[in-house]
């Protein structure tokens, strides 16, 4: 199966490659995953009110409980998963409250929270339990006033407050109303210098000390009041406090004992403890710091703020409604997955809303009863969860098969399994042939050289036991193979990009071309097809085919089938002359038409209607020419699929009568006449037009004319003379003579 020099692990591959190797099908191992349900319990229907009552622990929301996944690499399991909401579902509350001096108003109200708050809960379930704690801030400065006097009363005036404290466990959970009114009645106000309180402290410990708390497996509720805002990581550096907080429980007679030693806890300590204890946590917060709860919710999951009256009247109210938003929201988590395995979710949520990825995490606006079908792990808050226990599939059935110290494997030295030596330890080879103490490697290095060569396997493996083993490409397509690494089947010639034009194989660096290909990159086709003319004829008879294209053998001649001719007369004009002088009988090779004009079979008809009409299987040219006689004769012209030429002629040229002169002469005389005619009627009609506009500029004039009137009056003309210069240098004088005429 494996070509020479090719490694054992090439036989490893995709079911097609595997296939088109030639391996048959049978002998293939292809194992896949599977998965199988272990514990498959109901959910629990149970409504309020119901006279059996079931342990908390015989109440399932989330179905099926346990199975097995057996996965394989790039096959992934789907399975799926249901969640209902028990009615009637167990509820644990503990209410942390802030002692410090500006909760002192609010301590009056929560004193009768006990009964008030167990009367409203008997609405929404049967079994319901309820604690309180308090905290106030870490007994160091700066946080509190160390002086003896403020240790023992921190209030100022006349004010009886206890001293300070950093978390104290009243009441562990319990189903008595009156005992929580009876411990919380009896507490006291203490107070703080900084504005900021510990409660993430009281949180931590609140979380951890399950057994001190006297948490259920049940629906667990964590209260936390306050009017301030909190302490978290870093801030202990204040107080000389470096060192983390480990998480653990610290509560010695219900007492918080190490605040002066770690430091408060992250965020994300806290998320991730209340978490692991699947607590949910209700922020009861002032209106003032409502905005930086929010933003603690939003890093919390299963979370929710109230907003606190200034004397805590509507906490009942506000745990209520935030227990119903908890509860009306299921979020899925999975605990830390292993390296390689991922989980994507898709959820079915009430009224057909679905979603994937993150979303798929996630239903809303879940009621009593509604179910939530999804692929999850555990609904955050809830104690119920699924356990998969994941199994991989890394190995074939075969290989359990194996045959240890099989004698394939030379003399016992190595397990065949799955067609192949596994060697033992200290054993090399494909068949384990070699030990590893007594191969001298420059000895077997030689082995693995071609002659003339001082490459070890072409540089494209590595020498075995005297063998080469050539190298794995990060492409599974590309592989070395030959005695000596020498080949592969991916350096060949390539057309159009394609290793062998994608119409050969490449082995050896050779192309190995299919059937009717051709060439050192196969792109040369011996498919005459795209040769053929519309006349049936390879290149027209003009040319031979070769790799698919036309090769003219007359230069004159171009065209994918050597069809186009720049410089050649059309076929009507280049058959003229022979048609002329077979039908006719004249023409200029009327002397030469025996010799020159048989090459074409003449068929006669009698009219252009009878000639051949396109449409016919033969290409077809119509003609029309003149003869010698200046007539006109119509043929066709067609070549048949054997290269015969056919031409059906009209047996009657069309030749022009003579002219009739009498009228041409008369129409000649007629026009000259009319045209004569009609340059006199023009000339006349200019002149007359000229006249008229003379006489009325001689009419406007005549009318604009004034005669002046000669008096009888003398007039006198006056006579200038130049008489001589008196003198030299004088000017000269003039003398006027008057005169009067008659």
């Amino acid at each position: 199966f494996l070509q020479e020099g090719e490694p054992t692990s090439a036989r490893c591959d995709d079911l097609a490659a595997l296939k088109s190797k030639g391996c048959p099908v049978e002998d293939i191992e292809n194992p896949r995953g599977s998965k199988q349900v272990l514990e498959d319990r109901e959910v629990t229907n149970r409504k309020i009110g119901a006279a059996e009552k079931l342990k908390p622990e015989a109440i399932t929301q989330i179905q099926p409980q346990k199975l097995v996944l057996k996965l394989r690499v790039g096959e992934p399991q789907t399975f799926s998963l249901k969640f209902k909401r028990a009615e009637d579902y167990p509820i644990d509350l503990y209410y942390l409250m802030d002692l410090s001096y500006s909760m002192k108003d609010d301590l009056e109200n929560v004193k009768s929270l006990g009964t008030a708050l167990m009367f409203e809960m008997e609405k929404i379930t049967s079994d319901f339990r309820i604690g309180f704690g308090s905290f106030v801030e870490k007994t160091v400065m700066p946080y509190i006033s160390t002086t003896p006097a403020k240790l023992r009363n921190p209030c100022t005036g006349d004010q009886n407050c206890t001293s300070p404290f950093s978390y104290k466990n009243v009441l562990s959970l319990t189903s008595e109303g009156n005992k929580f009114n009876e411990l919380v009645g009896k507490q006291h106000i203490s107070g703080n210098l900084d504005s900021p309180e510990g409660g993430f402290d009281a949180i931590m410990q609140v979380a951890v000390c399950g057994e001190q708390i006297g948490w259920r497996n049940v629906t667990r509720l964590l209260v936390f009041s306050t009017d301030a805002g909190f302490h978290f990581a870093g801030d202990g550096k204040l107080g000389g406090i470096v060192l983390p907080n480990d998480g653990k429980c610290h509560l010695e007679n219900n007492m918080y004992t190490m605040s002066h030693y770690y430091d408060y806890p992250s965020i994300a300590h806290l998320v991730q403890k209340l978490s692991e204890n699947n607590i949910q946590t209700i922020f009861a917060v002032t209106e003032e710091f409502q905005a930086v709860y929010k933003e603690l919710k939003n890093l919390i999951p299963k979370s929710a703020v109230g907003t606190l009256s200034s004397n805590s009247s509507n906490v009942i109210q506000l745990i209520i409604d935030a227990y119903n938003s908890l509860s009306s929201e299921v979020i899925l988590e999975n605990s830390k997955l292993p390296k390689g395995v991922t989980i994507s979710y898709k959820s079915y949520c009430k009224n057909g809303v679905n979603d994937t990825q993150e979303d798929g995490r996630k239903c809303s606006n879940i009621s009593i009863g509604d179910e939530n079908e999804t692929i999850k792990i555990k609904p955050l808050g809830f104690t119920e969860e699924v356990e998969i226990n994941l199994q991989f599939v890394c190995e074939c059935q075969c290989q359990n098969e194996g045959e240890a110290n099989s004698p394939a494997c030379h003399e016992g030295n190595g397990t065949f399994e799955c067609g192949a030596c596994r060697c033992n330890e200290g054993r090399i080879g494909r068949l384990c042939e070699c030990s590893t103490d007594e191969v001298n490697s420059e000895d077997m290095d030689a082995y693995c050289r071609r002659e003339n060569s001082t490459e070890i396997c072409s540089n494209n493996g590595e020498c075995i036991c005297g063998q080469c083993v050539c190298k794995k490409r990060e492409n599974t397509n590309e592989v070395y193979s030959g005695k000596y690494c020498e080949c592969d089947n991916f350096n060949c010639d390539r057309s159009n990009g394609l290793i062998c034009g994608g119409n050969g194989i490449c082995k050896c660096r050779v192309c190995e071309c299919f059937p009717n290909f051709t060439g050192s990159a196969c792109d040369c086709s011996l498919d005459t097809v795209p040769c053929m003319a519309s006349n049936g004829q390879i290149c027209n008879g003009r040319g031979t085919c070769e790799c698919g294209t036309c090769n003219c053998t007359d230069p004159k001649f171009q065209g994918s089938t050597c069809e186009m001719c720049q410089t050649c007369l059309g076929v009507c004009a280049e058959h003229k002359d022979c048609v002329q002088c077979r039908a006719f009988n004249k023409g200029e090779k009327k002397e030469t038409c025996s010799q020159e004009c048989m090459y074409f079979n003449m068929t006669r008809v009698e009219s252009r209607d009878k000639l051949p009409q396109p449409g016919q299987p033969d290409p077809l040219s119509h003609c029309k020419e003149k003869d010698v006689d200046d007539c006109w004769f119509y043929f066709t012209y067609s070549v048949n699929s054997n290269g015969e030429a056919n031409v059906h002629v009209v047996e009657t040229p069309e030749c022009p009568s003579g002219p009739d002169i009498i009228p041409i002469v008369a129409g000649v005389v007629a026009g000259i006449v009319l045209i004569g005619l009609a340059l006199l009627l023009i000339w006349k009609l200019l002149m007359i037009i000229h006249d008229r506009r003379e006489f009325a500029k001689f009419e406007k004039e005549k009318m604009n004319a004034k005669w002046d009137t000669v008096s009888e009056e003398a007039f006198t003309c006056i006579k200038v003379k130049l008489n001589s210069f008196d003198s030299v240098g004088e000017s000269p004088l003039l003398v006027v003579e008057t005169e009067t005429p008659n």
